[in-house]
């Protein structure tokens, strides 16, 4: 290759000056709406303010899911020095500090500081293993107090967008709040409220089944937000679940408190498909009899499958319609597989397959 072939293959694209100007215009409008400054805290002051209730654990943080090892080993990581991750919070109007991220951090420095906690087996610290707080020297429960962790505060005029950016923006980085959780923390509202109360169902959590890890992080709360926001219609859907949902919560939020009603006939749809589903599918929405867990493509093929088709023929709810030859057949499983499945043509494929099979039925 010659030395003109070489540059030419590596010749820089040249962008337009008015696309550059309108490209530094957008960055200028989008910063303005997130405000946001630094600070420090001693672990002392943390462990006071969540003592105090200064620090405000929102609905949509986990609860307290850390087990006593991973306690331990942070403990440990404060303990010998190591950088601690920053935290984030935004200033509510009453001047308290809503986390967004560090909850499990926060709660075990107050457990270990203020509480009980008694640490476990460390690899690093051997010594330290088995004992709390106050069975540390003086001078060493002093420096421990004086340490400081940063953190980020999101100032109370940041609008409900930011927040919701922010949420996000953290949650694609690690394992901090879902997206059912950073819909609870960014909108609130009526409906949300009513999501929360459906999917506590016992009823609701026999036929879709999760495991603990996931039942923390709110999963039952995302399942029932797809079967509202789905069976409403696809509508606006781009193959971002997690931005169709947030708009559709926070337009049913409006809708609710404009029309109190709503609420009693969203109700009534959930229970008449759940029970639906409960007498006309075997296994609800899980894999096999004994299964432990709800696939979420399982759940939107027979849930809001199941729905339109009573919607189309409401007296499939008497007539009992028999599944059995195909919800466990291999045509089934292909429609609801994985690959693509958040392709606005896989989730309308899957959902119109339940919903077709019933009506033919």
């Amino acid at each position: 290759m010659s030395d003109e072939d070489d540059e030419a293959g590596t010749e820089e694209t040249v962008f337009p000056p008015d696309l550059v100007t309108a490209a530094e215009a957008q960055i200028v409008e989008q910063s303005k709406r997130i405000e946001f400054y630094l600070t420090e805290y001693s672990i002392e002051l943390l462990a006071s303010k969540l003592q105090n209730e200064d620090l405000y654990i929102p609905a949509y943080q986990r609860e307290d899911t850390w087990e006593e090892s991973r306690k331990s080993r942070f403990i440990e990581s404060i303990l010998m020095g190591l950088p601690i991750p920053f935290l984030f919070f935004w200033e509510r109007p009453d001047g308290k500090l809503e986390i967004v991220d560090g909850s499990q951090r926060l709660r075990t420095i107050h457990q270990f500081i203020l509480g009980d906690l008694k640490l476990g087996d460390l690899d690093t610290l051997s010594l330290l293993s088995g004992f709390r707080f106050r069975d540390l020297p003086e001078s060493r429960q002093r420096k421990t107090k004086n340490r400081s962790i940063r953190g980020i505060i999101l100032n109370e005029h940041a609008d409900e967008q930011a927040r919701f950016d922010l949420f996000e923006r953290i949650n694609t980085g690690s394992k901090i709040a879902n997206k059912a959780e950073v819909r609870r923390g960014a909108l609130g509202g009526p409906f949300l409220s009513m999501v929360i109360d459906l999917a506590k169902d016992e009823d609701f959590a026999a036929l879709a089944p999760v495991p603990k890890p996931q039942e923390n992080m709110r999963e039952r709360e995302e399942l029932v937000t797809r079967f509202f926001a789905y069976g409403d219609g696809l509508e606006g859907y781009r193959d971002r679940v997690s931005d169709f949902l947030y708009d559709y919560a926070k337009r049913m939020n409006v809708a609710f408190e404009a029309d109190s009603a709503l609420e009693s006939q969203y109700r009534q749809r959930f229970r008449n498909t759940m029970q639906f589903v409960k007498t006309v599918f075997p296994n609800g929405f899980r894999r096999t009899a004994r299964g432990t867990e709800t696939p979420r493509t399982r759940f939107e093929a027979i849930g809001i499958g199941s729905y339109l088709a009573l919607q189309q023929q409401p007296n499939l709810a008497t007539q009992h319609p028999d599944v059995g030859a195909w919800v466990g057949g291999d045509e089934f499983k292909k429609v609801i597989g994985s690959d693509g499945a958040n392709a606005i043509r896989r989730l309308r494929d899957r959902i119109e397959f339940v919903r077709s099979r019933l009506v033919q039925n």
